[in-house]
């Protein structure tokens, strides 16, 4: 196996013992001793991997936020291409994911940040570019706007144990924000959205 290679599989390793912890036990029990535990990895092969607790946790957030790129990726590959606001749709639908799939890892990262909130930073700058595309794809900015962040407030709650809606209805609601038809305007302006969206090159 080439160093490169192992490399990666010992970041590999780090990362989902990190995110063990962190969903177990909590971030006050993140340290480098207890990665080491729970990886099998030398204190000295974590240290040549992260320097500091801060980049155990930009790189669990790099690792969440690739998860949820591939997903956005494959979700826009299944769809219509033109279908209206591919963005908005994406961003509802990992949001879903979120609570769906993957809530405790999402709400253990996030608990480990109130400790260290400067990984946020990547967060604001991905929200930045989602703003402006959902914008640009929609000829109603704010409801577009209002339903993403919709969408993240019923997964924001249901993360925190704090949203009284059963998963059902939950899942109607998240249905219901995917529905163009449901939306005023709905799929008779996608043509206007589509030509505008092909006029304006996307942001990588």
């Amino acid at each position: 196996m080439d160093n490169p290679t192992r490399s990666e599989r010992t970041r590999t390793a780090a990362i989902q013992a990190a995110l063990a912890i962190l969903e177990r036990d909590g971030p006050g029990k993140l340290t480098f001793d207890a990665i080491s535990r729970e990886s099998g990895i030398s204190k000295g092969g974590l240290m040549h991997q992260f320097r500091t607790k801060g980049d155990v946790l930009n790189a669990l957030m790099e690792h969440q936020q690739d998860y949820y790129e591939r997903f956005q990726r494959d979700y826009l590959a299944a769809r219509d291409p033109g279908e209206a606001q591919p963005t908005l749709s994406a961003q509802i639908a990992t949001m879903r994911e979120v609570i769906d799939q993957q809530p405790s890892a999402a709400l253990a990262i996030m608990a480990a940040l109130v400790e260290d909130p400067e990984p946020l930073q990547m967060v604001r700058d991905t929200d930045a570019k989602n703003v402006r595309r959902i914008a640009a794809e929609s000829d109603d900015p704010d409801l577009a706007l209002l339903r993403w962040k919709a969408a993240w407030g019923i997964a924001l709650s249901a993360m925190f144990g704090l949203c009284p809606l059963s998963a059902d209805e939950r899942a109607r609601l998240f249905d219901r924000l995917l529905d163009e038809a449901q939306w005023p305007a709905g799929d008779a302006q996608a043509p206007k959205r589509r030509a505008r969206a092909a006029r304006s090159p996307r942001t990588p």
